[in-house]
């Protein structure tokens, strides 16, 4: 079994694992923390009536065979508790069958989450989550060699998240293809972060740079990583250099950082000895059932990869996309268009009985999304505020809320306390406004002059009213 499961990439998988652990760390407490007014039995989008009208065949998950919001949570203790079992180490000191059951029960538990999670859960850091949690078990815990063909499996993952993001740029807004995306995308991206401000106000002929530098990378240097050492770890290096960039640049969720996480997976051995405070392990074991194990695991990625390269090759490229209800291999990809310009819908409330003209308005403030023009935009990721995410997309199109912008609304009017700890401030907080309403602005960032005078942030420009002034009880809105 020597060549099947070599032990020259276990620091790899030691650094991967680690890594892995974390992020399901962080996807465990968002969902705990923000389930209830989103998911909940009471929430924006219920779970019990997904499933009530979707089969377990189209969204296999746990919450199929039982559902209370406090098993909900009981199951995201469980991930957060085995999270970090497995990110302080004792997971990889344990049998293999142990081991197996504590990777799998995480994967199990998240792609329960994640398969009813419904818009709340469209992103393609879920997917990728859920893909690269279904490797980590068959990795095998420290005193097994890791097995060769999940190593690289972990890198044709890689590859695919990257290469794909590069197809669906070169394919799509012309932007990327004369280099100037970037001249808009720090100021449009969804969720800024402090310094996304001073990113936007580089040199245009530095924008460029770091376009072609993206396309380099995701469109060239990829194919590394299935180069001899020490050339993928060239590759690799790169690439996590290119995703530190990218969370300096903005708040991602967890995107950026489990990409860099499986990008440790390609690292020469010799390079994590010198940086981990850890020695090459040796003498490890070499069981013949895990390495049939492994190599049927293998087969079976290697039929379900048909879809994600014949969708890589196609010129209508889905960007992640799943092809089977498990997600074990997707599709990856990331702005293939960028917006212009940012718009942002702004809620804002009243306790005036009878509005009028001369009523006054006072606005809600999200936890991230740009609202206050004078807030610097905060660092959230690699947490992820699904609801901040999610009204970016509104502000392009209300459609993008159907089914959960009339019920968001209507719970602020009844100043429900659920709904009202999904955001950072509320006016009316003690008594509840008496109206609601929703107005789109178009949002840029100020110039340096600007920023001197006023010390704001952002400037913004009124474009129109979206939602009318819903009252409590709720009435019907009317987005325009």
């Amino acid at each position: 079994m020597d060549w099947w499961m070599p032990p020259g990439d276990a620091l790899a998988r030691l650094a991967f694992t680690r890594g892995l652990a974390l992020v399901y760390l962080i996807a465990f407490v968002a969902a705990l923390r923000q389930f209830r007014p989103l998911l909940g039995e009471r929430g924006l989008l219920p779970i019990p009536r997904f499933i009530a009208i979707t089969p377990f065949r189209r969204s296999p998950s746990v919450f199929h065979v039982h559902y209370s919001d406090r098993f909900f949570a009981a199951s995201c203790w469980a991930g957060i508790a085995l999270a970090t079992l497995a990110l302080v180490g004792l997971v990889e000191r344990s049998p293999i069958w142990t081991w197996v059951l504590v990777w799998a029960t995480l994967w199990a538990l998240q792609l329960s989450i994640l398969n009813v999670g419904q818009r709340w859960y469209g992103f393609g850091w879920e997917i990728l989550l859920a893909e690269a949690g279904f490797l980590a078990i068959f990795v095998g815990p420290a005193h097994v060699a890791p097995p060769l063909v999940l190593m690289w499996a972990l890198r044709w993952l890689l590859f695919r998240v990257e290469f794909g993001a590069g197809l669906v740029k070169l394919r799509g807004d012309r932007c990327w293809r004369d280099l100037t995306c970037l001249d808009f995308h720090h100021e449009t991206q969804p969720m800024p972060n402090p310094f996304s401000r001073s990113f936007h106000r580089l040199p245009s002929k530095l924008h460029r740079v770091e376009v072609l530098a993206n396309h380099v990378t995701q469109l060239v240097v990829v194919f590394g990583l299935f180069a001899p050492q020490p050339i993928a770890t060239v590759a690799a290096m790169i690439i996590i250099v290119t995703q530190g960039w990218l969370m300096l640049s903005g708040n991602f969720a967890w995107l950026n950082l489990l990409t860099a996480v499986l990008a440790l997976g390609a690292l020469d051995g010799r390079l994590l000895a010198w940086l981990l405070p850890v020695g090459q392990p040796i003498d490890l074991s070499k069981p013949a059932w895990f390495g049939i194990l492994t190599a049927a695991v293998a087969v079976g990625l290697v039929a379900l990869s048909y879809q994600p390269v014949r969708n890589l090759l196609s010129k209508r490229q889905q960007m992640n996309a799943s092809f089977d209800s498990l997600r074990l291999v997707n599709t990856y990809g990331a702005f293939g268009s960028v917006t212009k310009e940012r718009r942002e819908v702004v809620f804002e409330a009243t306790d005036d009985p009878s509005p009028g003209p001369e009523t006054v308005w006072l606005e809600y403030e999200f936890k991230a999304k740009p609202t206050d023009v004078s807030r610097r935009p905060p660092q959230f990721a690699p947490y992820h505020l699904r609801l901040d995410w999610l009204m970016w997309f509104v502000a392009i199109s209300p459609a993008y809320g159907a089914g959960w912008l009339q019920p968001f609304v209507e719970r602020l009017a009844a100043n429900d306390p659920g709904t009202r700890s999904l955001l950072r401030r509320c006016p009316f907080e003690a008594e509840g406004p008496s109206f609601v309403r929703a107005r789109l602005y178009r949002y840029r960032f100020t110039s340096r002059d600007e920023r001197r005078a006023t010390g704001n942030w952002w400037h913004r420009t009124y474009i129109r009213e979206l939602i009318r002034p819903v009252g409590a009880p709720p009435t019907r809105y009317s987005p325009r």
